[in-house]
């Protein structure tokens, strides 16, 4: 309790330093071992404190560079990157933290190289800012857009805007997921497979009992959460109650967890957990950490994105890749040359292979384990 409120008081002072315009949007705070020091706290719990600021929009990570001040103002206004050479529109869901910023540098890198000006804006998730930023997009006359869909596994209210782009030649491609109504062209990953093998990693371990934590409003969480079920289908492993956990977007921050909690109280607590996103998996560490589970001695977990995050706790996630940059290099491509050849028709889906990257945060479940099937 007390490291938590240690990682408040870091919180606070952080967000004091911003609201009194100490520190400006997009410059760098202190370092990692600065604050560790400034604060007489542990390195731990400046790692929470700065990870909850930035899963909050105050902070966000650039690799390699260290931690900024995001532009709090409302994000869902434009931002034009240059002003050269013909426009791309690109709308995510997020911007300042987890995966979006290493997606738009590798979209912005080549766009840039080739005479290409970007205008950006973000939806939070939301149908309506979805509806804000397109109608904005379409009145700057864009000549092509990029789009990652907004609630993607339920009637999108927004979907004649972009027939009107069909209409009026206008190219746009669809990242991480799509509305399937539409079939347009899109740049996924194979997240049925990704949610497959970070469940297959852990029954192979010899889990028996694992618990699944998915987004259950983005076809990005139905289809991991369908390759979890696959997993145990093949394994023969059987199917047990509270086996599944589901947020949406608004409970992104609340009831799942404790929901979470009672399960790993329970006389039926698992002893291992498949998480939607790394994001996700350090709001899990954090939970076991105050019921005092160690990781992976009682409890192996596993990630998905392969982020920053996977590597930002004491504990090194297990977790599926994305390809992040990569994607964002590969939409710019397909966008410009539809933009260039008009052949935008041609080809209509890119299909990433997930991997999954194991580090110390699963193992082996205990030979002496009365849930052990497996000999290891």
């Amino acid at each position: 309790m007390a490291q938590q409120t240690k990682a408040s008081m870091v919180k606070n002072q952080i967000k004091e330093w911003i609201d009194e315009g100490k520190v400006l949007p997009g410059e760098k705070i202190y370092s990692e071992n600065e604050l560790v020091k400034m604060f007489e706290v542990s390195r731990h719990t400046v790692r929470q404190a700065v990870g909850d600021l930035v899963h909050e929009g105050w902070l966000y990570r650039e690799q390699g560079a260290g931690t900024f001040v995001s532009n709090r103002r409302e994000q869902i206004q434009i931002q034009p990157v240059s002003s050269t050479g013909k426009n791309i529109g690109v709308i995510t869901t997020y911007i300042s933290d987890y995966i979006f910023p290493s997606i738009i540098k590798g979209i912005e890198s080549y766009l840039s190289s080739h005479g290409y000006s970007l205008t950006f804006a973000c939806t939070d998730n939301d149908p309506e800012k979805e509806k804000q930023c397109l109608e904005a997009m379409l009145s700057r006359n864009i000549d092509g857009l990029i789009v990652e869909p907004t609630r993607s596994s339920s009637y999108n209210p927004n979907l004649h805007y972009y027939l009107e782009m069909e209409q009026n030649q206008i190219p746009y491609l669809m990242i991480n997921q799509y509305y399937p109504q539409l079939n347009p062209p899109n740049i996924i990953l194979d997240d049925e497979k990704g949610g497959f093998i970070a469940t297959d990693h852990l029954i192979k371990l010899g889990h028996t009992k694992v618990i699944g934590i998915f987004k259950s409003d983005d076809n990005q969480g139905l289809n991991r959460m369908q390759g979890f079920i696959r997993a145990f289908r093949e394994n023969n492993i059987q199917f047990f109650p509270e086996m599944i956990v589901t947020y949406t977007t608004e409970e992104k921050e609340g009831s799942y967890l404790q929901k979470l909690k009672d399960i790993l109280v329970s006389d039926e607590k698992p002893t291992g957990i498949v998480c939607y996103n790394d994001e996700i998996a350090i709001k899990v560490l954090n939970v076991l950490r105050d019921l005092e589970i160690k990781v992976p001695e009682e409890l192996s977990i596993v990630g998905y994105d392969d982020s920053y995050l996977a590597e930002a706790s004491e504990i090194k996630l297990t977790s599926v890749t994305h390809p992040k940059m990569d994607m964002g290099i590969e939409a710019a491509k397909w966008i410009v040359s539809a933009v260039e050849n008009g052949d935008w028709e041609e080809t209509r889906q890119k299909v990433y292979e997930p991997e999954i990257v194991i580090r110390n945060s699963t193992s082996a479940i205990s030979k002496n384990s009365n849930e052990s099937k497996y000999v290891i």
